[in-house]
């Protein structure tokens, strides 16, 4: 079982606006989802990846077992 940490962000409003625009067309994904996804795509795209980024990318592609924040 995988551990998670809660992180407080700010982002832009206009990216909040689309953000939850998209999980109220797509309810099967959730603001933690999504910010696993993008932060590993960000990080194996840029070099700093292993193969356990690797296997949050992927888990939070299709929705295996994420484990849930704290």
């Amino acid at each position: 079982m995988s551990t998670t940490i809660s992180i407080l962000a700010g982002i832009p409003e206009e990216l909040h606006e689309t953000l939850i625009n998209y999980l109220e067309d797509h309810p099967d994904w959730d603001q933690d989802r999504v910010f696993s996804a993008a932060l590993s795509l960000f990080l194996m795209q840029y070099g700093q990846s292993d193969r356990r980024t690797a296997r949050v990318y992927l888990d939070s592609l299709f929705k295996k077992d994420l484990p849930t924040a704290c």
